[in-house]
């Protein structure tokens, strides 16, 4: 009875979370990222630095594809927190669901979610930039790293909305958190030496910078032994984020009354 309550689970995440709003956000936003930034800055970007020089819109393409893993991740917590705050959560475990099918249920939305909009801004990317899809082994890979990204900011977000019991306080995190990761990571722009010593730290430690650059290089054929290293890394804190999102989960209340 375990796989036919998680894919039931999964169907109604997936279900909840598909309404006009929702596809906004999780994959308009990011859309309006690649047409506005990509068009917007070509003129700028393309002659500014020697990363760029493939042109801008080849560059952003796969920094929006890995900017989907952070957006998946907001579904996963942003679903514990709704089904908390309103006793939905407390109304299932009464049915034939169990609380470990609960969080696989979300964590398996939330890689759903990173992997078909990161394939949505793959064909956006083809499109706009008239040309060819990467092979099919690229397009894996690819995948295999959001998919990876997806379940570390999965877990980031489940364990805030774990943790935190302020609407306006989980509101406030996850709002900082995008802001965050997206503009200090090398999404929008490849890291410069002419960058504050600050802003360098948290480029460098910036799960995000770790899936953009290994997305980017599997699309670029550039992957070179560093970004390898990053996404040991990422799969290392993915490891250890899941482990203390789920502790937490597990010990929350099933309610916010």
């Amino acid at each position: 009875m375990a796989w036919p309550n998680l894919l039931r689970l999964v169907y109604r995440n997936i279900r909840v979370n598909t309404d006009a709003g929702s596809l906004i956000i999780l994959v308009g936003l990011p859309a309006m990222y690649l047409v506005f930034f990509g068009f917007g800055f070509q003129s700028v970007a393309s002659g500014a630095d020697p990363g760029l020089g493939g042109g801008y819109l080849r560059f952003l393409g796969p920094g929006i594809m890995s900017f989907q893993a952070v957006m998946a991740g907001t579904v996963g917590g942003s679903m514990l927190w709704a089904d908390r705050r309103w006793g939905m959560l407390a109304q299932l475990l009464v049915g034939p669901f169990t609380r470990l099918q609960y969080l696989l249920g979300i964590m398996v939305t939330s890689l759903l979610f990173g992997l078909v909009g990161a394939l949505v801004m793959l064909g956006a990317s083809a499109v706009l930039l008239g040309g060819a899809l990467p092979g099919v082994l690229a397009v894996l890979a690819m995948l295999g790293v959001i998919s990876l990204g997806s379940l570390f900011f999965g877990s980031l977000m489940l364990l805030i909305s774990a943790l935190v019991k302020s609407n306006n306080a989980y509101n406030s995190i996850q709002i900082l958190v995008l802001f965050l990761v997206n503009f200090a990571s090398t999404v929008f722009y490849p890291l410069s030496p002419q960058l504050p010593g600050v802003l360098k730290v948290l480029f460098l430690v910036n799960p995000l910078t770790y899936i953009a650059n290994n997305v980017r290089g599997v699309y670029l054929s550039s992957l070179n032994g560093t970004d390898l290293l990053e996404l040991g890394v990422l799969a290392a804190e993915t490891v250890v984020l899941l482990y203390l999102a789920s502790r937490a989960y597990l010990r929350s209340s099933l309610s916010l009354d």
